[in-house]
């Protein structure tokens, strides 16, 4: 037989209505191609079976591998698929079918340029949509979840607009293994997020599910901060030592002024205008400073960092006077609460927005390519 040109890997849980649907789409739309199909699967029903059924008159080779284990989640079950494939070209694809199986051909035709690693199907791409998450909660967590993970990691996802869809085709060639520590569902974001990869996307349109129950929960979603902690313990823990010393001198200058017999409100105010000023000043010099060069100017990254920081302390400050004077938090509690959630939204902003590259698409310096050569050595598994 002519060696496998293109393997498609399948991680599946409990998805039995929706194998034969896949395998007839999938063959359809490789038609002409030499490919193979391989089921990765966690299930507790009759997926397997139905796989092996299915397999039977498939018209082209569907492989099963069912894990009993079902270590590293489905994130686990996509890096074994890599290591049971005939091809080094992988393409994975979701089994509910909200990946359309039609979208193959184009994201085969760009990886065959051969000028990239991974071609990524994205939602958030030119023409890309998400329509087929279940409702607008969904939709926005999802885009918060992006956005935490683009300001993460904004030099490997610079060029990325969905790094956790998991549609995407790889040469598994230009990975190492060894280094990865799947978890959940989210395999490409520790794909990318491990080494430096060349990376093109194509805009998909996500579908609805053909059958079945959406598998996304609250266990997954813990499994998400999770992995993105291990993943990036680097720039965000540092925006959060800061952000904690930060608070502690909040605290502190609220708790003093209180004591001189400051109103709370006031006390709070003149906390928030020293801490936003400390915190950006030690910011640009232990946080950002490898993103200062392609950012704009001194002064306007401190103008966007100022306002921004004020107009969070406007709504913050109404929200510690509802928790005094509804829910009866003494002051100080109310403030550390408040600071807490103002955190995340203060290091998405300022990665994505205060330290944005002042232009797109231009040749990245010599001091930026020493950056990224920083960050490459600095998320080497040793490190994590």
């Amino acid at each position: 037989m002519d060696p496998v040109q293109l393997s498609i890997i399948v991680p599946t849980f409990n998805e039995a209505p929706n194998v034969a649907e896949l395998v007839r789409r999938v063959s359809a739309a490789t038609s002409g191609m030499d490919a193979e199909i391989i089921f990765v699967d966690d299930s507790t029903d009759t997926t397997p079976d139905v796989i092996r059924e299915v397999s039977a008159s498939a018209p082209l080779p569907v492989r099963l591998l069912h894990r009993s284990a079902r270590s590293g989640g489905l994130g686990g079950a996509v890096v074994e698929g890599f290591a049971l494939a005939e091809s080094d070209a992988c393409l994975v694809i979701d089994g509910d079918l909200q990946h359309p199986p039609e979208e193959i051909p184009a994201l085969v035709e760009r990886f065959e340029r051969g000028d990239v690693d991974v071609v990524v199907a994205s939602r958030y791409a030119g023409g890309g949509t998400a329509h087929g998450l279940a409702d607008r909660t969904r939709v926005l967590v999802s885009k918060i979840a992006t956005a935490l993970t683009k300001a993460m990691f904004p030099i490997r996802l610079r060029e990325v607009s969905d790094p956790m869809t998991g549609y995407f085709i790889l040469d598994r060639r230009a990975i190492d293994m060894a280094t990865l520590k799947p978890r959940g569902f989210k395999i490409l974001l520790e794909i990318l997020a491990r080494k430096n990869l060349r990376v093109a996307e194509v805009p998909f349109a996500f579908a609805g599910r053909h059958a079945g129950e959406s598998k996304a929960s609250v266990r997954q979603g813990l499994n998400f901060v999770s992995q993105l902690t291990a993943l990036r313990f680097g720039k965000m823990s540092l925006f959060a030592v800061i952000g904690g010393l930060g608070a502690i001198v909040n605290l502190a200058i609220m708790w003093a002024l209180t004591q001189m017999g400051v109103g709370y409100i006031a006390a709070a105010i003149v906390a928030a205008e020293t801490t936003i000023i400390g915190n950006f000043l030690l910011q640009e010099r232990f946080v950002f400073n490898d993103m200062r060069d392609a950012a704009s100017g001194g002064w306007l990254r401190f103008a966007k960092s100022f306002t921004f920081n004020n107009a969070e302390a406007l709504v913050r400050i109404p929200v510690i006077a509802l928790l005094v004077e509804t829910w009866h938090f003494s002051a100080v509690v109310a403030a550390g609460v408040t600071l807490v959630i103002a955190f995340f939204v203060r290091f998405v902003f300022h990665s994505l927005v205060v330290y944005a590259p002042r232009r797109a698409g231009v040749e990245p310096s010599r001091a930026r390519r020493f950056v990224e050569e920083l960050d490459a050595q600095a998320m080497s598994p040793g490190e994590l």
